[in-house]
């Protein structure tokens, strides 16, 4: 399949737009051009996976896929903005797992257990054995989200979605510097949270 980088982000908007206007045969066209992109984002999510872990980065990117083209209509504004929906589809599909999971373990209560080698700077161990930092991280990331929405997007798009400082960037509409700026005072605020 062809990767992203044979076709110029303009010629992914554009088959977004008219995907958007119901044009079918622009989504057959742009389904192999975003597939491998969608692979590097699942593989960053499902990176450091443990054994035992129920989803694969195929399934993930599938599953995703799926809840896309079932989802509400999107208003897509660029290719980037594209990635980044999909990065936060990935982010509830592994929140959703690991507390089904925590679920099932405990008996339909999940307990927050957070240990304190919870790195930010990289993405998390999603199997099974970390289902509760997983899932602590997002109720932390969703408070964070209420006190400051931007960064709370920052560490959704750096850290579930694997996109670099200036992917988010372009998904924001700000500058490299500020998402790194944000990012870093994100990981201080979230390690706080999680430690607290």
């Amino acid at each position: 399949m062809a990767d992203d980088v044979t076709a110029g982000p303009e010629q992914i908007t554009n088959l977004l737009k008219a995907w958007e206007r119901g044009d079918e045969s622009a989504l057959d066209r742009l389904t192999p051009i975003v597939y491998a992109q969608l692979r590097r984002i699942a593989r960053s999510q499902m990176r450091n996976e443990a054994s035992g872990h129920t989803l694969q980065t195929t399934a993930l990117v599938h599953e995703a896929y799926i809840r896309l083209m079932e989802g509400q209509e999107v208003q897509w504004q660029s290719r980037a903005h594209f990635y980044a929906v999909c990065a936060t589809l990935m982010r509830r599909i592994l929140v959703d797992e690991a507390r089904k999971r925590a679920a099932a373990r405990r008996g339909g209560e999940a307990q927050r257990i957070v240990s304190p080698g919870l790195k930010l700077d990289q993405l998390p161990d999603v199997g099974p054995a970390r289902d509760a930092e997983i899932v602590a991280l997002n109720d932390a990331l969703d408070t964070l989200a209420a006190i400051d929405p931007r960064k709370a997007r920052v560490v959704e798009l750096r850290f579930f979605g694997g996109l670099s400082a200036e992917e988010s960037a372009v998904v924001l509409g700000v500058s490299p510097q500020t998402v790194r700026r944000d990012w870093s005072l994100a990981r201080a605020w979230l390690n706080r949270e999680l430690t607290r």
